[in-house]
């Protein structure tokens, strides 16, 4: 039996201990918002908190979270009104939107470490996380609008 604490809330898992996080938040949930993009970790669209550190969920185990405390986009604010998210909306960021919330769930690390983030600092925090649709400068400008807000 595998203990962890998924967006607050204790949880418990008896399957398969190599089961992907990702497909527990999603089939065992109902928790949809982290988004399957390669599988393989490369992404970042599946992109969750475990212990505050943005980690893939599509290829971290459930037996890597025993004791674990993780934070999907349901669990950032349940109101969705998370400065990144607010400013997700105010800047029109998403064009298809699928990698969204990998990108404000690392954006989230990142401000958490760096409260003002250069351009660079920002590149950096948010290598891995890919936008097929090239949102790249409105990602940027909304990670500054919410450090902004949230400093």
């Amino acid at each position: 039996m595998i203990k962890l604490k998924v967006n607050g809330r204790e949880r418990s898992f008896d399957g398969d201990p190599d089961m992907p996080l990702l497909w527990y938040l999603r089939d065992e949930l109902s928790m949809t918002g982290t988004k399957f993009g390669c599988g393989i970790g490369q992404c970042g669209a599946c992109t969750v908190h475990r212990n505050g550190e943005a980690i893939r969920s599509c290829s971290t185990s459930m037996k890597e979270l025993a004791g674990k405390t993780v934070v999907t986009i349901e669990g950032l604010s349940p109101t969705g009104d998370h400065p990144l998210q607010k400013a997700w909306a105010q800047g029109n960021v998403p064009q298809c939107g699928y990698c969204q919330t990998g990108q404000i769930m690392q954006a989230a690390v990142l401000l958490k470490k760096i409260k003002k983030p250069s351009d660079k600092e920002i590149e950096d925090g948010m290598a891995g996380n890919i936008c097929r649709c090239g949102t790249y400068q409105r990602i940027r400008a909304a990670i500054k609008t919410a450090a902004k807000e949230m400093a």
